[in-house]
């Protein structure tokens, strides 16, 4: 029986519960910022959270919007995918990420993208060897403060 199901987050009270874990991809995020920043990408930028349970525990997050670029097209960019470091390797990255391609699928997108720090080499194995995911290009970033 799979015990293994998704779900996506939507009341105050789900995306809180994913905190725990979304903190150990978002580090500089505290609870309160976080919460602001998911109800404003929410509420502008069409994201959605998804979370993956096994029986009644959340041990991995998803969040993506869909996008248009000259670039890419109709596309899904992955903000953020994260397992709970104490369930790492048992195959919950790949779900998650398997149920966003579903999603991208049906609602019409051609692609899905994302970006990984330059320091999470066993995250660039998952998405070139586990994934076949292209590294097609680097991304670059300024702070205007």
């Amino acid at each position: 029986m799979d015990t293994l199901t998704i779900k996506e987050l939507q009341s105050h009270n789900e995306i809180i519960e994913a905190f725990s874990i979304m903190k150990q991809l978002r580090t500089q995020l505290d609870e309160r910022s976080y919460l602001d920043l998911v109800a404003e990408a929410q509420e502008k930028e069409k994201y959605k959270m998804f979370a993956l349970f096994d029986h009644d525990e959340m041990v991995a997050v998803i969040g993506f919007k869909s996008m248009i670029t000259l670039y890419y097209g109709r596309f899904v960019w992955v903000c953020d995918l994260v397992t709970d470091t104490n369930q790492r390797a048992k195959g919950y990255g790949k779900k998650l990420l398997t149920y966003a391609h579903e999603w991208a699928i049906a609602n019409k997108y051609e692609r899905i993208a994302l970006s990984s720090g330059l320091q999470r080499i066993d995250a660039h194995r998952f998405y070139e060897n586990k994934m076949k995911y292209d590294k097609v290009s680097y991304v670059f970033t300024t702070s205007l403060k």
